[in-house]
């Protein structure tokens, strides 16, 4: 399976919380190719450049590479993906991982329930 985390799924994933402990072993699994967004590490640098989030990009990304997690570039058919995409949801970087994943494709796991609209690939954390 091809897993594309969401930047707030990500974060937990990366912090060890609780939260992901319904999705735990589908992220851990051997079987499991987990991919981090560039447009997550983007987010997550603007929230902490305007104090929205306490976080070192750099030491996250390295502890993602260190787990094994792929980064995924934002391409040209990503763009066209979501050009394509219908507004239901206004956040930039949730539509771009969403047009990530239906262009590549691949699963992204999310608790943003509103998402699930987009795709079947979108999988909620429960």
């Amino acid at each position: 399976m091809r897993l594309l985390l969401d930047t707030h799924v990500l974060l937990w994933t990366l912090a060890g919380s609780a939260r992901i402990a319904p999705a735990r072993e589908m992220i851990l699994s051997v079987d499991t190719q987990v991919f981090a967004s560039i447009a997550s590490w983007w987010e997550i640098s603007i929230k902490a450049a305007i104090g929205k989030l306490d976080a070192d990009v750099a030491a996250l990304r390295l502890s993602a590479q260190d787990s094994g997690f792929l980064e995924l570039p934002i391409l040209g058919a990503h763009v066209e993906a979501l050009a394509g995409l219908p507004l239901l949801h206004r956040d930039p970087f949730d539509r771009m991982l969403i047009a990530q994943a239906v262009a590549e494709p691949m699963c992204l796991l999310t608790a943003d329930a509103q998402l699930v609209a987009y795709s079947p690939l979108v999988k909620i954390i429960a």
